[in-house]
């Protein structure tokens, strides 16, 4: 048996060398400590746990959410020689007997469960008897309260530090800001637990967000350049998500909705295709994504402001996890805001969770209407700095900004004279001087503020009234059928008291399509047509075993795989991601192929 981790890592995953931030944790947990470990999305949090797992002996118990996404892990790492199991309500009977059956004679070496069937009646005694080596919570954010994805049943996790204190625990998640970092610390290890955040830097993901203008028409651009790629359209509702994948169907592109009021048949039949099947569009709700292996997601495409930066950081991560170059957009508009403010105060929690939501929305909106590089801006979130990327919209094309603090003052004075009543439209129609029927019927014809701001077009205004709202200097009244109203921080501004810096967004500003930095190897024009082959016949052999693609080989292996053209199962060892068992399994069938394609 491995007891090295360097020797786990080469021998059973085929990798050469630990990813930043991997060795430290497996050290700290093999010691016995307890550990929090931040990492993004795509930088090998699942390894931080199995290898540890494969260099202890006995059973690591890894609590997971979802059920794909314990499928998929444990398809994966049987794909590679590791003895783990799942046991949830979705366990076929037999497979659910072979894994008790390896708990019972001690060969299992990884079991994942929920939250709820770890901490049902008698799971925790046979536990006890077990006497786990390792706990590991994966999508740790969701035991707290502030986290995005708050999930009742991971509270009771909080007991596992009485019940089992022998026993090291270790919580993992892409995302947490510092308020949920500290919740985690406090309910899973009582502040016992070393620290690990290792930069949340996504370099291979290209930032844009716009504004909202026809966005059927925008999104279709978009996924034109993106033909025969995987990727996931968000959506806020669930009606838009049907909607939007049934026009993309009708297009010709194969687009599937995804969203909570579905039957779990559909759900999983569409989550499985998307996961086993190249070019398959997503079309979803917040409900698909999280914990999502699928390697090779080359674009995320939000509809909708998401509710914070950590949910459209989680979101936007889940392309890309490869390390080629991916892509995420995302359009919004004033109606965004006002729905998002809505779900906020419509909702059950408490005045000050209510107000702490408001400020993060803030902060996103903040990123969004921000004229300089938007990852900086991000990374700045999460506590990093960073120098301009190169590799978002505003760096690629940058905005002019200017002293707005007339045009703000202008806007005020139009909501404040038209009695703070209106929507975007109408204050508009004012300050440009145009004469509608509304517009003459109430008088506004007449005040001073009628055609003050006739030198901006309308387009100008609605992108200042959006700097104005995520500056959360005025904002959209969620329960006034969306008349802009002024916050006490527009008081300053009024009086001349503080100064207000705008930007003019470019004209016809469009996403280029330049490759974005990446840490996966390209494949060059000669290699294509092995390529092609070689993913034909992993497509095959996945589809035969019932597993998703990337389970048996990843792009980057096979991209390997055709520029190395091994001969010999020496060489095809030093192919990336081919351990022994892959090497055994798959080695003289994938040599075939390529024998056949170079002959």
């Amino acid at each position: 048996m491995n007891t090295s981790p360097e020797d786990i890592l080469r021998t059973t995953f085929g990798y050469d060398s630990f990813r930043l931030g991997q060795q430290e944790v497996i050290d700290t947990v093999i010691a016995g400590q307890n550990a929090l470990v931040i990492m993004p999305t795509g930088g090998g949090k699942s390894l931080c746990y199995q290898v540890p797992a494969l260099a202890m002996a006995g059973l690591t118990v890894v609590v997971s959410p979802l059920i794909a996404l314990m499928r998929d892990q444990v398809a994966a790492l049987k794909a590679n020689g590791v003895a783990a199991g799942t046991l949830n309500s979705s366990t076929p009977p037999e497979e659910a007997s072979a894994v008790n059956a390896a708990l019972r004679d001690g060969t299992l070496r990884l079991l994942y469960l929920s939250p709820e069937r770890l901490l049902m009646d008698g799971m925790i005694e046979r536990l006890q008897g077990l006497k786990p080596v390792l706990f590991a919570v994966d999508e740790a954010h969701c035991v707290s309260q502030w986290g995005h994805d708050f999930r009742q049943d991971y509270l009771r996790l909080a007991e596992l530090k009485d019940l089992f204190p022998d026993t090291p625990r270790m919580a993992l998640t892409a995302t947490a800001d510092d308020l949920t970092r500290r919740d985690i610390l406090d309910k899973l290890f009582d502040g016992d637990a070393v620290e690990f955040t290792s930069g949340f830097d996504r370099p291979n993901i290209r930032l844009g967000i716009t504004p909202k203008k026809a966005a059927k028409q925008q999104l279709r651009r978009f996924l034109d350049t993106h033909a025969g790629e995987s990727g996931i359209v968000y959506c806020l509702s669930r009606k838009r998500c049907e909607e939007t994948a049934s026009e993309l169907a009708a297009d010709g592109l194969t687009a599937l909705p995804y969203h909570a009021g579905m039957a779990k048949a559909d759900r999983d039949r569409h989550q499985d295709r998307f996961l086993t099947e190249d070019g398959v569009i997503i079309v979803a709700t917040i409900a698909f994504g999280m914990g999502i292996d699928k390697p090779d997601v080359r674009f995320v495409f939000h509809l909708n402001v998401p509710g914070n930066v950590e949910s459209w950081y989680q979101e936007l991560g889940r392309a890309g996890r490869d390390g080629a170059p991916a892509e995420a957009l995302m359009v919004y508009g004033l109606d965004d805001i006002r729905m998002r403010r809505a779900f906020i105060d419509d909702s059950e929690r408490t005045d000050e969770q209510k107000r702490f939501e408001h400020q993060r929305l803030n902060a996103l909106l903040a990123i969004c209407e921000a004229a300089s590089c938007r990852r900086q801006a991000l990374l700045r979130y999460f506590g990093e700095t960073t120098e301009p990327c190169g590799n978002c919209d505003r760096c690629l094309a940058p905005v002019e900004t200017f002293d707005g603090t007339e045009e703000a003052q202008k806007a005020m004075s139009a909501i404040l004279r038209t009695g703070q009543m209106f929507g975007a439209e109408h204050v508009i129609d004012v300050l440009t001087g145009t004469e509608t029927d509304k517009v003459k019927k109430r008088g506004h014809d007449r005040l001073p503020t009628f055609g003050v701001g006739s030198d901006w077009r309308r387009p100008e205004w609605r992108s200042f009234m959006r700097q104005l709202a995520a500056a959360d200097l005025i904002r959209v009244d969620v329960g006034g059928f969306g008349a802009l109203k002024l916050t006490e921080a527009a008081r300053p501004i009024l009086k001349g008291a503080a100064e207000v810096r705008l930007h003019k967004e470019a004209e016809g500003q469009k996403t280029t399509r330049k490759r974005a930095s990446s840490v996966m190897p390209e494949a060059t024009p000669a290699d294509a047509a092995l390529l092609d082959r070689l993913r034909d016949l992993r497509r095959d052999i996945a589809s035969a075993e019932g597993v998703p693609a990337y389970v048996i080989f990843h792009d980057r292996s096979l991209i390997d795989m055709a520029a190395r053209k091994p001969q010999s199962i020496d060489a095809f060892s030093d192919v990336h991601g081919v351990g022994e068992a892959k090497l055994a399994k798959y080695g003289e069938t994938f040599m075939a192929a390529i024998r056949a394609e170079i002959a």
